[in-house]
């Protein structure tokens, strides 16, 4: 009997649909697609008349601390917020460039979805370089996650596959992506933030599409077991990602009383429920393909996604 070669034959395959959709993904790469380093503007200096992000979404704001803050403070606690909030996205896209690049270490690469994935990871790096320059250009330090954090993504992104490894990539751009739509429209944050930001959610919808399908696929021949670990695993990621984006050193680094500001930043009802409004697409993604389950749950609360 002859031997055939037919996608159906290998489940770890992309089927012809998943191929269709690198295959757009890649046009539009080709005629869609930033070079930061030209498109954002470097050279001028940074104008403190200006905030580093909608002030809606710092977490101090509707507090009785941001009542009694200066404009001036207002402005530079939301640029701190900024740069910390793009410090933590350049340590979760260096996982996510991680757990990509192991997906397709032994595939197919005249495959689209080989390449589509190897384009991602591309414009993962030029993000990270841009979210570098951008914090550095805010006057911030260089930020970065608890040190539990920090081993808690080098386990994940050693242990992660299949729908973990995607949903957990998906979980970090819902949430930057929300966000982000708000600072690139709004005329009281920063000329070249705004650029980044806009810069980041054109491309980054791209990717997103492709995390959903690569979720969706890899869910499709996953058991019960499976599925239920790695709900919980996605949760918990979803919690490390989300409660290390603002780093509570912004608050001295303003010049606020850090002990105070990080009190009244935890207790903040307003900025939880920005974060839950931000994830209720999300939540209803997860919710479809069944990784919503009870445990996990229990993590997106404790991180306030819903």
């Amino acid at each position: 009997m002859a031997l055939t070669t037919s996608r159906a034959q290998h489940p770890d395959q992309p089927s012809d649909d998943d191929v269709d959709v690198a295959r757009r993904l890649l046009d539009s790469s080709a005629q869609l697609s930033y070079d930061p380093l030209t498109e954002v503007d470097w050279d001028t200096p940074l104008d403190k008349d200006f905030h580093g992000a909608s002030p809606e979404w710092s977490t101090l704001y509707g507090t009785a601390y941001w009542e009694e803050m200066s404009d001036a403070q207002r402005k530079e606690l939301t640029r701190q917020e900024a740069a910390s909030v793009a410090c933590t996205g350049i340590w979760f896209e260096m996982i996510l460039q991680q757990m990509i690049l192991r997906d397709i270490y032994s595939k197919d690469p005249t495959d689209e979805t080989f390449q589509w994935a190897l384009t991602e990871i591309a414009d993962e790096c030029r993000h990270s370089i841009m979210f570098a320059r951008g914090a550095k250009k805010l006057g911030a330090p260089a930020y970065r996650p608890h040190r539990v954090a920090v081993e808690l993504g080098r386990l994940f992104k050693t242990t992660a596959f299949g729908e973990a490894a995607y949903a957990a990539i998906l979980v970090a751009e819902e949430v930057l992506d929300v966000m982000q739509r708000d600072w690139m429209r709004d005329e009281r944050v920063v000329p070249f933030v705004r650029t980044i930001n806009n810069i980041h959610v054109v491309e980054e919808s791209r990717h997103m599409m492709f995390a959903r399908e690569e979720t969706r696929r890899h869910l499709a021949r996953a058991g019960r077991v499976r599925r239920r670990i790695h709900a919980v695993m996605i949760a918990i990621a979803a919690y490390v990602i989300v409660t290390s984006m603002v780093n509570r050193e912004v608050y001295a680094n303003a010049g606020l009383d850090g002990k105070r500001a990080l009190r009244e930043a935890r207790a903040n009802e307003h900025h939880k429920s920005m974060v839950r409004a931000s994830c209720s697409g999300l939540m209803e993604f997860l919710s479809s393909v069944g990784l919503l389950t009870r445990p996990a749950l229990f993590f997106y609360r404790r991180a306030h996604l819903i």
